[in-house]
């Protein structure tokens, strides 16, 4: 009698992945990125169980935006304090806060809640070229399209 395999922390295998968004579609990579940190394209994918792998994702000051969105698409945060809301459009994030506008975009496709909170803790999003995990021998990844 064959079982249903059910991932856990203890036959989990997790891989150091680069992805270079120079030249990439915010929302598209975001997707991608967001599959790969939920294990989605692993075999062993376990919905209730964080099987993806830590993501790297350099050059994030050279992501593409379609259309009018530089001047159109704003990003609204709240300080606390009654009419306390800032708001800025996406030239303006893509500019001082580029890591910031990565990862707002791929933390909205993973799952609300602590296996989410679990999943965006693997992601790691640098401005430059440059990251500081070299010591994890990443592998570069290609991006599918």
């Amino acid at each position: 009698m064959r079982t249903t395999f059910m991932a856990n922390e203890n036959n989990i295998e997790r891989k150091w992945l680069v992805v270079d968004a120079e030249g990439q579609r915010l929302g598209r990579l975001a997707s991608e990125v967001a599959a790969i940190l939920r294990g989605k394209h692993k075999p062993t994918y376990t919905p209730h169980a964080d099987t993806g792998d830590n993501i790297i994702i350099i050059n994030a000051a050279k992501i593409e935006l379609t259309g009018n969105k530089m001047d159109d698409k704003m990003y609204y945060r709240h300080t606390g304090y009654s009419s306390g809301i800032k708001e800025r459009n996406a030239n303006e994030m893509r500019t001082k806060y580029p890591e910031q506008m990565l990862e707002l975009a791929v933390k909205g496709m993973l799952p609300n809640g602590p296996l989410g909170r679990k999943m965006a803790k693997k992601l790691h999003v640098f401005r430059g070229s440059e990251h500081n995990h070299q010591a994890q021998k990443p592998q570069t990844y290609e991006l599918r399209g």
